[in-house]
């Protein structure tokens, strides 16, 4: 069986070091990794979206529909030599057909200068038949603050066709309030397992949670 082992984004050490450290004082090392293991996955599920770093991620989209703007007959701008073959390549393709863009579902919700994109495939299947792996000198993207990638004009990407993604992300720099989430909601399933009554501590397992979903709200879905 695989094991589910992202990077966290509180370690063991973060949650020993503070205000929580009498709550793990028995706990095993092992044990107190997987435990910080389960926090950072209910902090993605409180979020609805990836937080810590993940690798091949897949997903798939529909293409649908383009800009009007970027129909290709709708500019008569100058182009470098790039842009020129793949204007004419589109244009063999049939003006207005061709789609352009593809969002990922994840990006960062908030600090895009401590995500991190990489390992960007992109496949297309055309409904009619056949399918392209699209070079990465054929992509603009990904952007972290929107997960938006752009295909470049020629690439051969009929509106109704099927686009494959896979990519590795996330935050390699975990912004503090997210930590701070982790040890939170750490703690609360601490307190769960042995403090259920909450009367041994001095810690109020509904108030630890309330504080963590307050923060992550803000990373939450719009």
């Amino acid at each position: 069986m695989t094991v589910d082992s992202p990077v966290p984004l509180a370690s063991a050490a973060d949650l020993a070091a503070g205000q929580f450290a009498d709550l793990v004082r028995d706990y095993a090392p092992a044990a107190l990794d997987q435990l910080m293991v389960e926090a950072t996955r209910q902090c993605e599920g409180i979020a609805g979206r990836r937080l810590a770093p993940f690798t091949a991620v897949p997903e798939s989209h529909r293409a649908q529909g383009i800009d009007p703007d970027e129909y290709t007959e709708a500019t008569g701008l100058p182009m470098d030599i790039q842009g020129t073959l793949g204007r004419s390549y589109a244009d063999a393709l049939g003006p207005g057909e061709q789609v352009r863009h593809c969002w990922l579902n994840e990006f960062a919700p908030r600090y895009p200068e401590m995500w991190t994109y990489a390992n960007l495939k992109v496949t297309i299947l055309r409904s009619y038949g056949g399918s392209q792996s699209v070079a990465t000198a054929s992509l603009i993207g990904a952007e972290p603050d929107s997960g938006h990638v752009w295909f470049s004009l020629g690439t051969f990407l009929p509106i109704g066709s099927l686009i494959r993604v896979t990519y590795d992300g996330g935050y390699t720099t975990v912004p503090a309030d997210l930590a701070r989430a982790c040890k939170l909601l750490a703690a609360s399933l601490v307190l769960g397992e042995i403090d259920p009554a909450g009367t041994q501590f001095g810690h109020d397992r509904g108030v630890l949670t309330a504080q963590a979903e307050t923060i992550l709200s803000t990373y939450q879905r719009s």
